[in-house]
């Protein structure tokens, strides 16, 4: 984050229907991985990280999963930081077996996992690599659970945010920051602030950004007060985006992502915001 100079992600999250027509392959997962390899090249230098979506790819089975190994491998060689989007959430061998596909198959450097189902669904994650613990989802379903009081007076999302600061007090690195984080969606900005304060030390993965409403201003309380800890992730509004007349759609994507990339430096470190 800090040589790309702003804290930010792009997912990939490929649809075959919505992949420009002169990108697609006689199968699904092919086109998936043509299309998926462009966005990499179009953002480089201009993020730090890539999101794989893993259930994009493992709609196509075999196939799919061989794209997806050709994704992960081409983000990581040019030097992306790789979130492998899997949400997985399971106990005891079962998490063992996910996090060995995930960081050992896949060679990811942070996952996302299921926090709902107790710490002992997450650390085997931990174990192997960087963890994003679902805390606060992006998606309007979700307030029906992490909403709810408890007689504590606590939200069970911040039940969980606790359980999260108290596991990941024992990953905390040189730049104070744990190797368990947790993920708090930009739609959900009025929890943010309360978050933060019992999750000082964790880095905030906060997916939301633009296609599903989510502001800059939303994403400010996601931020300590020194501008760091937290990495805003927009998909759609990246991948997708509407090109000029005569404009290639990977200088579109390239457009998108450096207009995303400037819209969160200037809330995060408002002094860097013109490079």
């Amino acid at each position: 984050m800090d040589a790309a100079g702003s804290p930010v992600c792009v997912g990939l999250d490929p649809v075959v229907e919505r992949i420009p027509p002169e990108v697609h392959a006689s199968s699904g997962s092919t086109t998936l991985a043509r299309f998926s390899l462009g966005i990499i090249d179009a953002v480089r230098g201009v993020v730090p990280c890539i999101k794989i979506q893993a259930a994009c790819f493992e709609r196509y089975g075999p196939e799919g999963f061989k794209a997806l190994e050709e994704v992960m491998a081409s983000a990581k060689s040019a030097g992306f930081v790789t979130i492998l989007d899997a949400k997985r959430g399971d106990i005891g061998i079962s998490a063992e077996h996910y996090a060995a596909a995930l960081f050992g198959h896949f060679s990811a450097d942070w996952c996302t996992a299921n926090a709902y189902l107790g710490m002992d669904g997450v650390t085997p994650f931990l174990a192997r690599g960087g963890v994003f613990a679902l805390v606060r989802t992006s998606n309007p379903a979700s307030d029906a659970l992490q909403s709810l009081l408890l007689r504590d007076g606590r939200s069970v999302a911040e039940a969980v945010a606790s359980l999260v600061a108290a596991t990941g007090a024992e990953s905390i690195g040189t730049r104070g920051f744990s190797s368990l984080g947790a993920v708090v969606g930009a739609t959900k900005a009025q929890d943010a602030t309360a978050l933060r304060t019992l999750m000082p030390n964790q880095l905030f993965l906060v997916p939301g950004y633009g296609a599903q409403g989510g502001t800059a201003d939303d994403v400010r309380p996601c931020f300590r007060s020194d501008g760091r800890g937290a990495i805003v992730t927009a998909s759609r509004s990246v991948i997708y985006p509407t090109c000029k007349p005569g404009e290639h759609w990977k200088s579109a994507v390239e457009r998108a992502a450096h207009s995303f990339a400037a819209e969160v430096r200037a809330v995060c470190c408002p002094a860097a915001a013109h490079p």
